[in-house]
C-alpha cells in the first residue's frame, strides 16, 4: 500500500468488499458515488485480497452462481439475527419503563 493513498486504499477495499458481498456492483457504485468502471477496476485490483479477508471472516461473495438454497440460508440467518435484536430492544424498553419512575425522583 502506498503512503500517498493510505486512507483511500481502505475506502476502495471497503467498496470492493461491499460489491462482492452484495453481488451487485452497479448498485454499490451508485450508492457510493463511484463510476461502475472505476469500481470494476478496484475489484480487479483487490479481489484476491478482499476474498481472502472474507474467507477468514467466514463470508462468501454473493455471485450470480449462488444457489437458491444458499440465498435461503443467508436469509434465514439474517432473519434470526433480526429477531434476536428485536427481542433485545423489547427487553430494554421494558427495563426502561420499569426504571423510569426512579429516574424522575433523582
Amino acid at each position: 500500500m502506498s503512503k500517498r493513498n493510505g486512507p483511500m486504499e481502505d475506502v476502495k477495499k471497503q467498496y470492493v468488499r461491499m460489491a462482492l458481498e452484495s453481488g451487485n456492483t452497479a448498485f454499490i457504485a451508485r450508492k457510493t458515488g463511484v463510476s461502475s468502471s472505476t469500481l470494476g477496476n478496484w475489484i480487479r485490483q483487490y479481489r484476491d485480497e478482499i476474498e481472502a479477508e472474507m474467507e477468514k471472516d467466514g463470508v462468501r461473495p454473493l455471485s450470480e452462481s449462488t444457489s437458491t438454497q444458499e440465498l435461503q440460508k443467508k436469509y434465514d440467518h439474517a432473519m434470526k439475527l433480526l429477531g434476536e435484536k428485536e427481542l433485545e430492544v423489547a427487553m430494554l424498553r421494558q427495563m426502561v419503563k420499569k426504571n423510569l419512575p426512579t429516574f424522575r425522583n433523582k
